[in-house]
């Protein structure tokens, strides 16, 4: 049909020459529109301008032009009959993958339309989003005239419907925050989906399509209309267009570095392109600062913009039944719009948030553009009229949605212009640690958890529905990570003065500062204690109590820490860290409340029974578990373990075997105990079976008898589905602790192995390089290592194989994982049985960062 012109080479050179003049600049419209017009060009080249009696368009990003380096190229074949174009259209298709033109195509007859309308959103929608090419142009007229005579009124309402749900469902996989840190440019909150859905919302509402056959890319075009139609203000209309060109600058980026379709903005490539875009030392925090000021102000338009089509689609009330709030603002239905001779102040704004909280209502898009325009004004320092805090401490008293307000005034930068210490933390960005969302995000989600508790009938629900002042508990999250920006670590103690520095400004009182600082300071000690600690030493329930004058404190903080753990990432809060939490919690209320001390409570709260253990088996007398009982001289045991798991325990320990195993399974992690005549490097030997079974441990107990006979107790999850292990891998499991324990296993080629055969999965697992930290604690019995490192593979069997190798015993491990981030602390003697002299500090140090510095 077309005779096959030599025209390959000069389409790639074009192209490469493009994609070489583009890799260090941020004007993306004008390589996506040039790259997508050469593209263009090349088709027609390619077609000979023959005259087609079908229609040859584009479709998707390619109909935008808005195309990426990797961008698909789609094409959409509108004919009248597919069966009798079908040769030609293959021909043509055959033609532009001949010659570099690597394009996706479909092809279409009418009777698709009312097909597609019904059955498929995803391919109705892109009906909207063509723009013709060449062939039969009447046919391509008529094509968007039948397409538009199906949308009637009752069409529309479904459609926009569907998309409004259709985001919902893009928000549950890629997450409904802008300030997700490694984002997916174009499916995540603030990327270009959520752009591109308004102007498909558009099309529907208004019946008409963005295709102009203008050299401009469709976001131009369009924000060029909602400009003409005073849809917003012509500043929004200017932020869109920077953050829009933004978002496309990095997607280019992407799949330049990448050299393939990517959208996933990671920490690595991160880096690489702040560092070609921005000339700076703090390239990457101020490159990723402007990147989620553009996403938030992308995801914020989105988000006024489904309110303003949702209310158009419903039945709208009567002004009549507006409600004048006060002299500034109206309420009709949810929406608070702004009383038109009405010029706003700082402190205004602030009234207006607290009706929109009071009454769960939104603003309209007229009030929207002031409130964003007012609040810049007063962060460049064009407003300096004084600014009460009435209401905003009147937001923070409210009995319920504080923590959207308290987001909707930060999307806005209203939270920023009122509390200018606020503005450092947003954008802050967190890589390194567990954290998923910038700081900001983080502080605000903090709230909007804690108040899903009022529907939580756990334990921590009722502590929390039982307090009548929750305006604490919101300024204690709300200033807890206040002082990061200055710096990380320590943030706690500075955040506490910045704090009570904020409370004065605002007319807070000593008896309101005091608790909140009490919060700010010891934000992260009952985490730190609860889960690097063992929660049955008398000197840790001592030690953590001692902060506390009261109960009260202890429920608020309690409260504090659960708000702060579940949102740094929805990994981190699981069912083992919670009950973790309760355990500290109970033990702790009830030494405050009975004033005893650690000891004291542990030994009141045991009452071991033989003839209570002795009845869970047959096969062992009540003497067997006295004598049990008396040679384990460690309190933490009968915590530890329930009746019929000490029978268990006994009932082995009596069959006389080398070695037993016990499999245990709970909601989301299997414990597995280990019972054994202890051996040198045990330990070690018994977390490297577990590595080479892809068993990620979490805890290890280990308990010593006095003749020699050890119980150690691991709680572990598949590191892979960070669930619990499956049963049928149970035996394999205990196999080859057995072989180990003998002497069977060459434990460290199997290690070899298993390592070389999850090389590729462990690089996308454990993708942090990190810092390696390890400190020291001393403790009545035993000297406490702490060691913080990104996590990988075998990291504690590599580590307790170093230890042996030191000399040193351990007789307690707690791992907290923190996403791919972990704290390992195990309490350790010498070889000799005693606490390590501080002069060992340096060496065992030295020796165990150049050990863990081998695996990362």
């Amino acid at each position: 049909m077309i005779s096959v012109l030599n025209i390959k080479k000069e389409f790639v050179r074009k192209r490469d020459k493009l994609f070489q003049e583009n890799f260090r600049q941020r004007d993306s419209f004008k390589f996506s529109v040039s790259f997508s017009l050469l593209v263009e060009e090349y088709i027609r080249k390619l077609s000979r301008e023959e005259k087609f009696d079908f229609v040859v368009a584009s479709a998707g990003s390619f109909s935008r032009r808005e195309l990426s380096p990797f961008s698909d190229i789609d094409l959409m074949f509108i004919t009248k009959s597919a069966a009798s174009d079908k040769e030609k259209i293959s021909g043509l298709v055959k033609v532009f993958w001949d010659n570099g033109l690597e394009a996706s195509h479909t092809v279409r007859e009418f009777s698709d339309i009312k097909k597609y309308l019904e059955t498929d959103l995803h391919t109705f929608t892109q009906f909207f989003e063509t723009r013709f090419l060449l062939g039969n142009e009447i046919l391509y007229s008529k094509w968007n005239e039948e397409l538009f005579s199906h949308i009637t009124p009752e069409v529309k309402a479904k459609l926009l419907q569907e998309l409004f749900e259709d985001i919902n469902a893009r928000y549950e996989k890629y997450g409904e925050s802008p300030k997700v840190l490694e984002p997916n440019v174009k499916s995540s909150a603030g990327g270009l989906r959520d752009f591109q859905a308004i102007e498909w919302m558009y099309i529907l509402m208004n019946g008409t399509l963005l295709n102009k056959q203008s050299e401009i890319t469709q976001a131009e075009a369009f924000i060029n209309l909602l400009r003409e139609n005073k849809y917003t203000s012509e500043n929004e209309c200017q932020r869109l267009l920077k953050s829009y060109k933004l978002v496309i600058a990095v997607r280019n980026m992407l799949h330049l570095t990448s050299q393939q379709k990517n959208d996933r903005f990671e920490f690595n490539a991160q880096k690489k392109i702040s560092s070609m875009l921005v000339h700076q030392k703090d390239s990457l925090s101020s490159f990723m600062h402007e990147y989620f000021n553009a996403a938030n102000i992308i995801n914020r338009f989105s988000k006024s913009m489904i309110k303003k089509f949702r209310e158009e689609i419903s039945n709208p009330l009567p002004d009549s039944l507006a409600i004048d709030l006060d002299d500034n603002f109206i309420l009709k239905g949810k929406t608070i719009s702004l009383n038109v001779k009405s010029k706003l102040t700082l402190s205004d704004i602030l009234r207006a948030f607290y009706y929109r909280g009071l009454y769960i209502a939104h603003f309209d898009e007229n009030l929207r553009s002031t409130i964003i325009e007012i609040a810049e004004d007063y962060e460049n320092g064009n407003k300096t009229d004084s600014v009460s805090s009435v209401f905003f401490r009147e937001i923070l008293r409210l009995q319920k949605n504080v923590g959207n307000t308290l987001s909707v005034m930060n999307e806005l930068g209203v939270l920023k212009a009122f509390l200018p210490e606020f503005k450092d933390l947003i954008g802050f960005l967190q890589h390194g640690v567990y954290h998923c969302y910038t700081a900001d995000e983080h502080t605000i989600m903090t709230i909007q958890n804690l108040e899903k508790l009022e529907k939580d009938l756990s334990p921590l629900g009722k502590i929390y529905n039982n307090l009548k002042d929750k305006e604490i508990l919101h300024l204690g999250l709300l200033f807890h990570d206040i002082a990061k920006p200055i710096n990380i670590s320590g943030h706690e103690i500075i955040g506490a003065e910045m704090a009570s520095s904020i409370m004065h400004r605002l007319g807070y009182g000593e008896n309101e500062i005091e608790p909140v600082t009490f919060l700010v300071r010891n934000h992260l000690v009952m985490e730190q204690v609860a889960f690097r600690r063992n929660l049955n030493d008398p000197e840790t329930l001592n030690n953590f109590t001692s902060r506390f004058s009261s109960t009260s404190e202890l429920d608020l903080l309690y409260i504090v820490t659960y708000a702060d753990l579940s949102a740094v990432n929805p990994a981190v809060w699981t069912s083992w860290k919670s009950d973790l939490l309760a355990e500290l919690y109970k033990k702790s209320k009830a030494m405050l409340e009975e004033q005893m001390s650690g000891e004291e409570l542990l030994y009141s709260s045991i009452y071991v029974e033989p003839k209570e253990i002795s009845k869970h088996s047959k096969l062992i007398s009540e003497s067997h578990v006295q004598e049990h009982i008396e040679s384990i001289n460690d309190i933490g045991y009968a915590h530890q373990f329930t009746d019929e798991e000490i029978a268990n325990h006994v009932e082995e320990i009596q069959k006389g075997v080398s070695l037993s195993v016990l499999f245990k399974e709970f909601d989301d992690f299997t414990n597995i105990t280990v019972i054994t005549k202890d051996s040198p490097s045990l330990l070690s030997k018994l977390c490297g079976v577990l590595a080479i079974n892809d068993a990620n441990i979490h805890d290890a107990k280990i308990f010593t008898r006095k003749d020699g006979i050890v119980i150690d107790t691991f709680n572990v999850t598949d590191f892979r589905t960070h669930t619990k292990i499956e049963p049928d891998r149970y035996q394999k499991i205990q196999q080859n602790l057995i072989d180990v324990v003998t002497g069977i296993l060459p434990l460290n080629q199997e290690f070899a192995q298993m390592k070389s055969k999850w090389w590729r999965i462990e690089s996308k697992f454990f993708k942090r390089a990190g810092k390696v930290k390890i400190a020291f604690e001393k403790h009545k019995r035993y000297t406490i290592i702490d060691i913080f490192s990104p996590d990988r593979l075998g990291f504690l069997y590599q580590v307790t194989s170093k230890m042996h190798q030191l000399g040193l015993s351990i007789y307690f491990a707690k791992i907290s994982t923190k996403g791919d981030d972990i704290v390992d602390s195990f309490y350790v003697l010498d070889s000799s049985g005693k606490k390590i002299s501080p002069d060992n500090y340096e060496f065992i140090k030295t020796e165990l960062l150049e050990a863990i510095t081998q695996m990362l």
